[in-house]
């Protein structure tokens, strides 16, 4: 077994600057995403799904509660199409204002 030595091998090379990450913006709101990042499938994986993307929580949450998977399969990955929908577009305007870790309750599924 070796010995390990006192002094660190890798101490001649530049150390990186431990910066956090910069923050990934949502894939429906557009905000900086914060702490909690939820990877959302766009097409739902019973569709056929397999590409993610980064959301804030409360924005998944009304995402499932305005579209039906058929629907989401439809728009695929444009997010404009989701837009179009009036609550939808309401919630991210209203959004738009709210702390990136901002969360709430969202009324139930309306269909």
């Amino acid at each position: 077994m070796a010995r390990r030595s006192k002094q660190d091998p890798y101490d001649h090379l530049p150390q990186e600057d431990d910066a956090p990450p910069a923050p990934v913006p949502c894939w429906l709101c557009g905000r900086p995403t914060g702490k909690t990042i939820v990877w959302h499938h766009p097409v739902p994986k019973s569709r056929g799904g397999r590409d993610v993307v980064p959301m804030h929580p409360i924005c998944q949450q009304t995402v499932i509660s305005n579209f039906t998977n058929s629907e989401l399969q439809r728009h695929g990955m444009d997010v404009t199409g989701l837009l179009d929908n009036p609550n939808v577009r309401k919630f991210v305007d209203w959004v738009a204002k709210k702390d990136p870790d901002f969360t709430a309750t969202i009324t139930k599924k309306q269909r």
